[in-house]
């Protein structure tokens, strides 16, 4: 089995910062692209950024300049650096990877638990 837990989130002031971290373990052969989601209350969980496993990236227009996601492909964890945070970036933000484990030629798509980041005004 393969397992992504998220860790990070927090109360934080608007403008302030937060590091959160995903840490991808169990039977992992290889993992291809990694992102960060989000989910506010009342909408739809969106794509926040994604790093593939040679490190190109892509951002949602609204984290642009303010996130920046990296990974350390030998730890199996993904990051999302985030500054100059606002109110409206409040949601439960979700770890996800594309991993293929040992044994398998297939990837498959994993969640992790997800971890509460709030910004207060």
């Amino acid at each position: 089995q393969v397992q992504l837990v998220e860790s990070g989130g927090g109360l934080v002031q608007a403008g302030g910062s937060l590091r959160l971290s995903c840490a991808a373990s169990g039977s992992i052969f290889s993992i291809n692209a990694m992102a960060w989601y989000r989910q506010a209350p009342g909408k739809q969980r969106e794509l926040v950024a994604g790093i593939t496993s040679g490190g190109s990236t892509n951002y949602s227009d609204s984290v642009k300049g303010r996130f920046t996601i990296s990974r350390d492909n030998a730890k199996n964890t993904v990051y999302l650096q985030m500054n100059s945070l606002k109110p409206e970036d409040t949601a439960v933000y979700y770890c996800n990877a594309d991993v293929r484990r040992r044994g398998n030629l297939l990837a498959y798509n994993y969640w992790g638990q997800g971890t509460q980041v709030t910004v207060s005004s």
